[in-house]
């Protein structure tokens, strides 16, 4: 269990504060030894933007800004006026679904989620992921909920950009899970009954589960006018079942047990295991959706990149939609 969100350092946070690169990546490890869920997400968010100003790539974060400077071949209707009256400065006034996201993070608290084999669970880099993404929403002005589910939805909290609605996601993302099984198609059927304004919605799980029925789901999502992007979180080890020797292994949600020789297992379960996060892939692919796979071994920042190089692609397919309109 996490300690309650604070903006004070504890003497332990303190020491192992982790070391930034030139690029401001933060090791995982290191970050998450951090016990303060919002002191974990403002270090990731706060060295991605240092890093950004030392990087290839710089210029992500006017992607999420009001105005941006005109540039040759700009649409001279989205001009901002005023602001040339006023400055003698040519702007262009960004569209409403860019300026004002919103985003709910929908994550998964199954019992699957507590597997890890790098000193944290795949649960506790999952929140720190929507952690530090709810953090950089709410830096930008974004509109941000949280939905976290496993056989059904346990918490909703209505995107929101108003004071203290940022710490109202994290302390829900503090709390304990309770679940037990997955089942990826009751809580995306609750959350299209729940979410009824259109924007963007993230989920963050293993999908360690069938997707015979998470296809049909996922659609009606986008027929309601969604738009969504996937973070599918493994351990490493889920991938390779890199385990010395012979051992019991228990289904953390059914508490089955197989006694099983990784060795003579591995290249049978490579196969179905690749096959199962293709077929994932396949399912995202045709309707549009973002798919990234992420392993708790590495830094929180790819994804924080991902997100943005997303949100930067659908921009400016929006803008070239609206000036050929």
């Amino acid at each position: 269990m996490h300690a309650p969100v604070s903006a004070a350092r504890s003497s332990a946070d303190q020491q192992a504060m982790p070391n930034r690169g030139m690029t401001g990546r933060v090791d995982a490890q290191a970050l998450m030894r951090i016990r303060s869920l919002e002191l974990r997400a403002r270090i990731v968010v706060e060295g991605f933007l240092s890093g950004l100003h030392r990087s290839p790539y710089h210029g992500f974060s006017v992607e999420f800004t009001e105005y941006r400077p005109y540039t040759q071949g700009d649409d001279p209707r989205y001009l901002d006026w005023k602001v040339l009256a006023r400055s003698d400065r040519t702007y262009i006034k960004k569209f409403e679904d860019e300026t004002n996201l919103r985003c709910h993070l929908v994550i998964d608290r199954s019992r699957s989620m507590e597997f890890g084999t790098v000193g944290y669970s795949k649960s506790e880099y999952a929140i720190t992921l929507a952690a530090t993404l709810a953090h950089f929403l709410a830096h930008q002005g974004d509109a941000v909920g949280l939905v976290s589910f496993d056989e059904t939805v346990r918490d909703y909290l209505p995107a929101r950009s108003r004071p203290g609605h940022l710490r109202q996601i994290l302390l829900a993302l503090e709390r304990p899970t309770g679940g037990r099984s997955t089942d990826l198609v009751a809580p995306l059927e609750q959350l299209a009954r729940l979410v009824k304004k259109r924007g963007l919605l993230v989920l963050v799980s293993d999908f360690l589960a069938p997707l015979e029925r998470l296809e049909p789901s996922l659609a009606m999502l986008s027929a309601a006018g969604h738009e969504a992007a996937v973070f599918q979180v493994l351990d490493p080890a889920e991938i390779t079942l890199d385990f010395p020797s012979s051992a019991m292994f228990e289904d953390m949600e059914s508490a089955r047990t197989l006694h099983a020789d990784p060795v003579a297992a591995r290249k049978s379960y490579i196969e179905r295991f690749s096959a199962h996060a293709s077929a994932l892939q396949a399912v995202c692919a045709r309707l549009g959706i973002s798919h990234s796979q992420i392993l708790t071994s590495e830094p929180l920042d790819l994804a924080l990149l991902e997100f943005l190089q997303r949100r930067k692609r659908t921009a400016r397919v929006r803008r070239v939609a609206g000036g050929a309109a």
